[in-house]
Parts: structure tokens; sequence; C-alpha cells
């Protein structure tokens, strides 16, 4: 449902909501909306939340910020880099490293508030911006505690495809197909688009679409993108700036993700303390076990039963939202 403000969830009646401007490193223009709780006083503690990939602040990540608000927490909910309302020449494309960076930005913004203890500053990320989250976390210590939701590796699902199923031979031909769209985007003047997620033919050979979602659902669609269609293209979760619901990516997106892997040294997270939530039944599942794994010591995972990956975007009766709130309150005191 979108409200008639633009936003596909309604404001808690004890949030004020302001939308706020800051700039990253490399001189981007970063929108997002602040959220904090009517009437608060003294130093609180800040999350900054952003994601789903292709999401904007109107959508999962501003619920995120609402509930948290309610709960006690100033919520920065932005747009990456390139998406939605934030700046960037080149709409609808996407960086490891920039929307990592947006994080970092996003932390500089909170630190800068009269409201905000500058030592008491998490970061809680949905679906493909969860690696960037835990990527910007190992990299900035002022991060001291992150939750992710239905966890994406944009890196892994772009340079490997989903579970990994990409044979080398596949893998060389994707590339071979987003070096050659470079050539045709410089003569052209112009970024054509394509899928960021590449997928394979009968041939095995790149067949890329022009759209993330389909404008209609056919009646034998994969049980993923039914998923992922009844949120961002039903009155659920629609919103005209994000690219999942119009549009899709600029083509050679992914060629960044293949030359630069995220959470490659997620080691430097520790002793920070890390929340990974999954639904029992997501088909993402397996990026949060496989990263929880890598560092078990400072890394919990949390699978919520009965819940699949789009449902940890805005369903508030299945999203953990006492646990979390109980992670953040602990690790942020």
């Amino acid at each position: 449902m979108t409200t008639s403000d633009g936003y596909t969830f309604e404001l808690d009646e004890n949030v004020d909501r302001t939308p706020v401007r800051f700039t990253n490193r490399y001189g981007i223009e970063v929108v997002g909306d602040l959220y904090v709780p009517k009437n608060a006083t003294g130093k609180l503690a800040a999350l900054a939340v952003s994601g789903p990939f292709g999401a904007v602040k109107e959508q999962s990540s501003g619920l995120y910020a609402n509930e948290y608000a309610r709960r006690g927490y100033v919520a920065l909910a932005f747009d990456p880099s390139f998406t939605g309302e934030s700046g960037g020449d080149v709409r609808d494309t996407a960086s490891p490293d920039i929307n990592t960076e947006d994080f970092s930005a996003a932390v500089d913004f909170l630190g800068l508030q009269d409201i905000v203890d500058r030592e008491r500053i998490g970061l809680q990320a949905i679906c493909g911006l969860s690696g960037m989250a835990l990527t910007a976390a190992a990299a900035d210590s002022r991060i001291k505690a992150v939750a992710t939701s239905s966890m994406y590796d944009m890196s892994r699902s772009m340079s490997r495809g989903h579970q990994d199923y990409y044979t080398p031979e596949q893998r060389q031909k994707v590339v071979d197909y987003l070096s050659r769209q470079r050539w045709t985007d410089a003569e052209n003047g112009t970024f054509a688009r394509g899928s960021h997620e590449v997928p394979l033919d009968a041939d095995c050979n790149p067949a890329p679409v022009d759209r993330v979602l389909p404008e209609t659902l056919p009646e034998d669609a994969h049980p993923i993108v039914a998923r992922f269609f009844d949120y961002y293209r039903t009155e659920r979760g629609f919103h005209p700036r994000s690219v999942n619901s119009t549009t899709v990516w600029t083509a050679t997106t992914p060629m960044a993700f293949f030359a630069f892997p995220m959470m490659a040294n997620i080691d430097m997270l520790a002793p920070r303390p890390a929340l990974l939530v999954a639904g029992a039944d997501a088909h993402s599942r397996y990026y949060s076990e496989d990263v929880q794994a890598m560092a078990p010591d400072n890394i919990e995972l949390a699978i919520v039963p009965e819940a699949d990956h789009v449902d940890l975007y805005d369903r508030k009766d299945l999203i953990p939202f006492d646990r979390l709130d109980e992670f953040f309150t602990t690790n942020l005191k």
C-alpha cells in the first residue's frame, strides 16, 4: 500500500521523519529520511538503514527505520548512490565500493547530530545492501554492530549465480558479454540496460532481459520471481523510483562485482558483533549461513520459521524486531 506521501508504510504517530542530505567521500549527494522518536532527549543510539538492492528509502528500509525510531533509536534510511533521490550522474547503477562507502557516509552524518551518541552507532541492512554493510563495518570501527535481514552477497550473486550455479565456462561467457557491452556503450555514448544477475539461455549463453521483473506475472513464473513480484510490482511495495519496481540496472553493473568481492576482510569485524536474520524458507538463506560460518565467534544467525526472503522486507508479524532490538540494545551501550 502506497500512502498519500509516497511511502509503502504508515509513519508511526510517535515518530518524526525529516528529509536529509549528506555527501559521501566521492562527492555524491546521498538523500535519506531521518526518523527520530518524538520528544526525544539526550544522546540516543543510532542506526543507518538501507536496502534491498534496487529498492528505495520509501520501501523496506524506511519501514525498518520507522520501527526502530518507535523503539527509541535515531534511524537514518537512505537511498544508495545512483538510485532513488540520491546523486550520481549515471542512474540505476551500483558499485561495491561506492555503495559500501554510502554506509560510512551515513555514519558521518549521524555522528554530527546532537541527539546521537557517536559511540552507539550501528547498521541495519536488508537483502543486497547487507554485504555492503558488513564490508563497511569491517573497515570502519565507528560502526559498533551490524544486523542484516534476508542477506544477499551481491558480488557472489552476480559473479557466480544463484547457489553458485555458473560453471567456470559460463562465468567467462558472462565476463565476455559484459566486456563487449562496454564497447557498445562507448560507441553509443549511452549506458544500455540489462540484467544485474545475467541469466543464461538453453545453450548456456548470456540472455539479459530489459526489466528486473516482468510487467505482468506469467502463470508459469518461477516461485522466486513470483515472491519478488508480489512485493515490488503490487500495491504491497511498488514505488516509481525503485529499480526493481519499474526498470532494470545498467547492463555493465555486474562488472565491478566480478572484480571486487565483498567481505574479503570480514575477520576485521571482530570483536564487534553481527546478527544475520534469514527466513527458514528463503532462497537466500545460504548467504547468511555461509557468512556466519566464516566468523561464528562474533556473528550470530537467526532463522525465522515460516518466512521466505521477501517476508522480511515488510511482514512485521515475521520480522523479529524484538530480537533485533535486543541485539542492538546489548551491543550499542
